[in-house]
């Protein structure tokens, strides 16, 4: 019921946006100031600057520096992680936060307009805070959960897609190990959904990521993304960051497509 309040709230308080700028500004105008609300949904800069970070701290202050900038991106504990696993944690959260906080918010703009974006991340966070089993959340954190895979299920199907297309654009990556390794491993995920952009790094890459993490002291089993090598290094992470980019660049480039088609065709 909390959730639902709460997505009712999201709802509520977009319309209105939406009907205010509709009503007050000329158009373009309003479409503009929309356009401007929506984008801060959309953490595209942001989750660059976090992973480039990570890269930054071990090239230049070790691997304890690079423990605490990788630290401020996942939720596993990094006192554990050697610089191998450091990398590839932050390859990981770049690959799955490509998808949720990049497609996905993008997806649900393209569909729904403001309320549809606005809805999604009141679901990604609701999920982030309390989209666990405890005894307080169980009921709100166990629904919170399952919506965010499901409204992420189109999303994280394109940013594997993204990413494969990345990769066959850039030298020294592998566009079809990419398209392999997400037929092959996407599925075997303990993610319904964060498999896809993972198993497509990690083929772009030549690397093997997710596989067994620590989360709260607990070793969380989980399969190989890729079949490559588990040795991932700084210079990895910034190999990711060049997929990133493209990836973000091929999406701009298909709604505007897209936009022009639909422009022509009406």
């Amino acid at each position: 019921m909390a959730l639902v309040v709460c997505l009712s709230a999201t709802l509520i308080a977009s319309l209105a946006c939406v009907l205010i700028a509709d009503r007050l500004l000329p158009h373009p105008l309003n479409v503009v100031i929309v356009g401007i609300v929506a984008s801060a949904f959309i953490a595209q800069r942001s989750l660059y600057q976090h992973v480039e970070a990570v890269a930054d701290a071990l090239e230049s202050e070790g691997i304890e520096s690079g423990r605490r900038a990788v630290a401020m991106i996942v939720g596993r504990d990094p006192t554990s992680l050697d610089e191998h696993a450091v990398s590839r944690a932050a390859i990981e959260s770049l690959s799955e936060n490509f998808s949720d906080g990049i497609v996905a918010p993008t997806f649900w703009l393209l569909i729904a307009g403001l309320p549809g974006v606005a809805a999604y991340k009141t679901i990604n966070t609701a999920d982030s805070m309390i989209g666990h089993k405890s005894d307080r959340y169980l009921a709100f954190g166990w629904a919170a959960a399952r919506l965010d895979d499901i409204v992420n299920l189109p999303a994280s199907r394109l940013s594997g897609l993204l990413i494969a297309a990345a990769a066959f654009l850039l030298p020294q990556m592998n566009g079809r190990d990419a398209l392999q390794a997400i037929a092959r491993d996407a599925g075997q995920h303990r993610s319904p959904n964060a498999g896809w952009p993972e198993a497509a790094m990690a083929g772009a890459l030549g690397l093997k990521l997710a596989g067994p993490r620590i989360y709260d002291g607990l070793t969380v089993p989980d399969h190989w993304m890729g079949q490559g090598r588990a040795e991932a290094n700084a210079v990895d992470i910034r190999r990711a960051l060049q997929v990133y980019r493209i990836a973000c660049v091929i999406q701009a480039v298909a709604i505007a497509v897209l936009a022009i088609a639909m422009n022509v065709w009406i």
